[in-house]
């Protein structure tokens, strides 16, 4: 299971990389690549009313976000990563529901976000399920 907190590491870098990648969409004025059509467009999306909370960029959330990940996962802070995945789930849910249905366009980099933050979170919670059990079977042998 050793391996299994340098995995959760560097899913947690590449989100972290996919959102400096839309941090830098968010103050771009060129047209990018990912801006394929209508409903693919990353510019639509990383330059809407939602790219923001109070000034703060979403994806410069998204960053520290998944830094913090990195290292709770390098710190084996099995618990406290699932927790904090658990959160960046929902955060980057909320967000999918917007590009979905206030949108209607969807950003690449953001989709694929959404899809490590997901394999982070159930990873995260086979990791700390795991221990769990080994914890349990452990304090049964002592009883």
């Amino acid at each position: 299971m050793g391996v299994i907190r340098y995995l959760l590491a560097l899913l947690a870098i590449a989100g972290a990389v996919v959102s400096g990648i839309a941090l830098r969409v968010h103050y771009s004025n060129m047209v990018e690549s990912c801006s394929i059509n209508q409903v693919w467009d990353c510019a639509t999306v990383n330059r809407s009313s939602f790219a923001e909370i109070g000034h703060l960029p979403v994806a410069a959330i998204g960053i520290a976000g998944y830094l913090v990940l990195a290292g709770l996962a390098m710190m084996r802070r099995r618990f406290l990563l699932f927790l904090g995945s658990g959160a960046g789930f929902v955060f980057a849910f909320r967000l999918t529901m917007i590009e979905q249905y206030g949108l209607g366009a969807w950003c690449v980099y953001c989709v694929i976000s959404q899809i490590l933050i997901a394999l982070i979170l159930l990873i995260s919670l086979a990791w700390f399920a795991a221990a769990y059990r080994r914890l349990l079977r452990d304090a049964s042998k002592l009883a």
